[in-house]
Protein backbone atom coordinates (compact mmCIF):
# COMPACT_ATOMS: atom_id res chain seq x y z
CA UNK A 1 0.00 0.00 0.00
CA UNK A 2 1.20 3.19 -0.93
CA UNK A 3 2.52 5.68 1.56
CA UNK A 4 0.37 8.93 2.15
CA UNK A 5 1.69 11.81 4.68
CA UNK A 6 -0.91 13.21 6.95
CA UNK A 7 -1.18 15.84 9.53
CA UNK A 8 -1.15 15.72 13.05
CA UNK A 9 -3.37 18.17 14.52
CA UNK A 10 -3.24 20.15 17.63
CA UNK A 11 -4.80 17.34 19.85
CA UNK A 12 -2.36 14.77 18.35
CA UNK A 13 -4.39 13.25 16.17
CA UNK A 14 -3.99 11.68 12.91
CA UNK A 15 -6.26 10.67 10.25
CA UNK A 16 -5.83 6.94 9.48
CA UNK A 17 -7.78 7.06 5.45
CA UNK A 18 -9.85 4.46 5.27
CA UNK A 19 -8.21 2.32 2.35
CA UNK A 20 -5.87 2.09 5.25
CA UNK A 21 -8.33 0.85 7.99
CA UNK A 22 -9.72 -1.75 5.76
CA UNK A 23 -6.46 -3.38 4.81
CA UNK A 24 -5.66 -3.27 8.82
CA UNK A 25 -8.79 -4.54 9.56
CA UNK A 26 -9.53 -1.48 11.49
CA UNK A 27 -13.31 -0.59 12.18
CA UNK A 28 -14.92 2.41 14.25
CA UNK A 29 -14.60 2.12 18.11
CA UNK A 30 -11.56 -0.43 18.04
CA UNK A 31 -8.96 -0.07 20.48
CA UNK A 32 -5.23 -0.35 18.94
CA UNK A 33 -2.24 -0.87 20.38
CA UNK A 34 0.30 1.72 19.34
CA UNK A 35 4.56 1.59 19.75
CA UNK A 36 7.27 2.77 18.37
CA UNK A 37 9.74 -0.04 16.48
CA UNK A 38 12.61 0.97 13.93
CA UNK A 39 11.89 4.63 13.46
CA UNK A 40 8.60 4.10 13.07
CA UNK A 41 5.20 4.53 14.91
CA UNK A 42 3.24 0.89 14.85
CA UNK A 43 -0.48 -0.19 15.38
CA UNK A 44 -2.36 -2.66 15.90
CA UNK A 45 -6.10 -3.50 16.36
CA UNK A 46 -6.36 -5.77 20.14
CA UNK A 47 -9.11 -7.67 20.29
CA UNK A 48 -10.55 -7.47 24.06
CA UNK A 49 -12.31 -9.96 25.31
CA UNK A 50 -14.74 -9.54 28.57
CA UNK A 51 -13.02 -10.28 32.17
CA UNK A 52 -14.46 -13.79 33.29
CA UNK A 53 -16.10 -15.33 30.35
CA UNK A 54 -15.17 -18.39 29.58
CA UNK A 55 -17.23 -19.49 27.11
CA UNK A 56 -15.50 -21.66 24.08
CA UNK A 57 -16.51 -18.61 21.49
CA UNK A 58 -14.09 -16.55 24.11
CA UNK A 59 -11.00 -18.79 24.47
CA UNK A 60 -11.18 -19.40 20.85
CA UNK A 61 -11.06 -15.70 19.82
CA UNK A 62 -8.26 -15.13 22.65
CA UNK A 63 -6.62 -17.82 21.24
CA UNK A 64 -6.67 -16.46 17.53
CA UNK A 65 -5.92 -13.03 19.11
CA UNK A 66 -2.53 -14.43 20.65
CA UNK A 67 -1.42 -16.37 17.70
CA UNK A 68 -1.70 -13.36 15.59
CA UNK A 69 0.75 -11.73 17.79
CA UNK A 70 3.50 -15.03 17.41
CA UNK A 71 6.03 -15.58 14.98
CA UNK A 72 6.30 -18.32 12.85
CA UNK A 73 8.62 -20.42 15.35
CA UNK A 74 6.32 -19.72 18.26
CA UNK A 75 3.22 -20.72 16.50
CA UNK A 76 4.93 -24.00 15.25
CA UNK A 77 6.26 -25.02 18.98
CA UNK A 78 2.55 -24.25 20.10
CA UNK A 79 1.13 -26.44 17.25
CA UNK A 80 3.48 -29.07 18.47
CA UNK A 81 2.64 -29.26 22.19
CA UNK A 82 -0.86 -29.08 20.65
CA UNK A 83 -0.69 -32.31 18.76
CA UNK A 84 1.60 -33.95 22.22
CA UNK A 85 -1.62 -32.95 24.39
CA UNK A 86 -3.80 -34.64 21.39
CA UNK A 87 -1.95 -37.74 21.46
CA UNK A 88 -1.77 -37.90 24.76
CA UNK A 89 -4.86 -37.90 25.69
CA UNK A 90 -5.94 -40.63 24.11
Amino acid sequence: MQMKIMRIDARGRVYVPKALRTAAGLDHADFVKMGFKGGAVTMQKVLLIEQGDASPEARAELTRASIRMMGKDEIRALAKYILEVEDASK
